[in-house]
């Protein structure tokens, strides 16, 4: 079953009448706008980036925080949608098809996400929400503030500048695709 735009959005709202902190919403739309403006430049389908965006971090609304890639996984596969959507929960967080290369420190093995993680094929949209994940929090931010942000809040770990150097790639890949600086669409960006 696809999941629409509006649907995605209202999920959104329906977890933050719940939500005790509804930051995560607020990034979560950000991040879901973004990817629209990224998709509608690379002439890819608006509606569906925007809606891959919003639900990236929807395992918030259902369970731990620190659970919350396989709670977002298994609740929209519960709900009856695609896998497409189903697997930016479990993507959103990792860049190369490698779980040690996430934000906060090497995660406790799961054996199904490290599978999953290492053998799917990343779309462009899973990049794009993996670099949108990376520059959003309420607002824009470039990927140096952003990363900032997260080593404040995460702390240097084992993995911390693999996983910077991994970003940085990762920006540069989307802005070959865009062929100019993906900061250039938006002029409001945090530096």
């Amino acid at each position: 079953m696809k999941l629409t735009v509006e649907k995605a959005l209202q999920m959104l709202e329906e977890a933050r009448e719940k939500a005790k902190d509804d930051h995560w919403i607020e990034h979560s739309i950000c991040v879901g706008n973004s990817a629209g403006k990224i998709a509608e430049s690379l002439g890819l389908d608006i509606d569906y980036a925007k809606t891959l965006g919003y639900i990236h971090d929807i395992g918030k609304a259902v369970g731990e925080f620190k659970g919350h890639v396989m709670n977002g996984y298994n609740y929209i596969k519960q709900l009856g949608y695609d896998d497409e959507y189903a697997n930016i929960c479990l993507t959103h967080s990792y860049l190369n098809n490698d779980v040690n290369c996430t934000a906060g420190g090497i995660p406790v093995d799961i054996p199904f996400r490290t599978e999953f993680i290492k053998n799917h094929e990343y779309t462009i949209y899973d990049k794009i929400i993996n670099l949108c994940d990376l520059m959003c929090t309420n607002v824009n931010m470039t990927v140096d503030k952003r990363l900032i942000d997260l080593i404040i809040r995460k702390g240097i770990c084992e993995n911390t500048q693999y996983h910077i150097k991994e970003t940085y790639k990762l920006k540069e890949y989307i802005d070959k695709q865009l062929g100019f600086n993906v900061y250039d669409l938006f002029p409001n960006i945090v530096i």
